[in-house]
């Protein structure tokens, strides 16, 4: 869980689009929130008792309320279920203070969002900070149908329409938009400046279409990784170095859970191999890496304990 929470209170709680829910959080006494930047993020300590992650939508000049879309994942473990089902206005519920890992560079001239999904938070913040600045943008929004688009009336009115692209592939592959034309022409530092948030699938594929592009060009936030089990997963176990502990990983649990399990209690906070808060020296055996975190470079002697696995029969972690 974060380190500096506050209490907000639920000012609004409403649909923003066919199975996802809308929420406006405000200061119980009316006094301006913690500032933050296009693309930052917040905890959020669902009723289910767990700590989850949800870009800022809103306006970052705006003080006196933070805005999440929160997708219902029925197939999820419980945290969204909560918020979008068992949250209403009035309620409090706790939350840590705005962080970002996906800020917008303001000194790029031109800028293309490419939004998937619920993905369109964080780059809808974006759009609001472009437009009221009056810069040059493009945001293309992805999604299956237009019942499942969040805030796609917002986007659909005229202070927004010439500046957006929605398109819809009521679930066809055959029908996804072909991004190549918009990213055969490579941007560069201080012209053209990507950003894409969603689905890991349409994240690899901007990933790849832009393999041409310059690093510091191209930039990527994902609301979570693939945390379900796969058909390889094995049970494990881990060694603690400082107490020579071994601790089993049954299929279907997470190192952070089995750990939990066994009255050793780390800093966490996603759950979903995005935030970095749970990230663990590795100092032996070889871990099937999942997270969104790691540097390459990290890979040998790290690991995100809640979401990654082993590859053999072990680990040791440093702990």
């Amino acid at each position: 869980m974060p380190t500096d929470t506050q209490s907000l209170l639920v000012s609004v709680a409403e649909p923003a689009a066919q199975g996802i829910g809308r929420l406006q959080l405000r200061h119980p006494q009316g006094l301006p929130l913690p500032a933050f930047t296009a693309g930052a993020h917040i905890s959020v300590k669902t009723p289910s008792g767990a700590w989850r992650q949800y870009s800022l939508s809103n306006h970052p000049d705006e003080r006196d309320c933070y805005e999440i879309a929160v997708k219902r994942e029925g197939r999820g473990r419980g945290g969204s279920l909560s918020l979008v089902d068992g949250v209403r206005a009035g309620d409090l519920i706790e939350v840590g203070l705005p962080q970002n890992q996906f800020e917008l560079d303001e000194r790029a001239s031109r800028v293309l969002l490419i939004a998937g999904g619920i993905g369109i938070t964080p780059l809808l913040s974006m759009a609001r900070l472009l437009q009221s600045q009056g810069k040059p943008y493009r945001l293309i929004y992805l999604t299956r149908e237009r019942q499942s688009t969040a805030f796609a009336d917002l986007l659909s009115s005229p202070d927004f329409a010439a500046q957006v692209v929605m398109h819809h592939d009521q679930g066809d592959p055959n029908q996804a938009m072909d991004l190549w034309p918009l990213l055969e022409k490579a941007g560069s530092v201080q012209s053209l400046q990507l950003y894409c948030c969603g689905p890991q699938a349409l994240m690899d594929a901007v990933r790849d279409m832009t393999g041409h592009w310059p690093a510091s060009a191209v930039h990527f936030e994902s609301f979570g990784a693939d945390t379900s089990a796969r058909a390889e997963d094995q049970a494990f176990e881990v060694s603690l170095r400082s107490s020579g502990r071994i601790i089993e990983v049954p299929v279907g649990v997470s190192i952070l859970q089995a750990l939990r399990n066994e009255g050793v209690h780390l800093p966490y906070s996603c759950e979903s191999g995005t935030c970095g808060s749970c990230k663990t020296g590795l100092l032996e055996g070889q871990a099937d890496h999942r997270d969104l975190v790691l540097m390459d470079d990290e890979k040998a002697t790290h690991i995100m304990v809640c979401v990654s696995r082993a590859q053999g029969a072990s680990l040791v972690l440093d702990l």
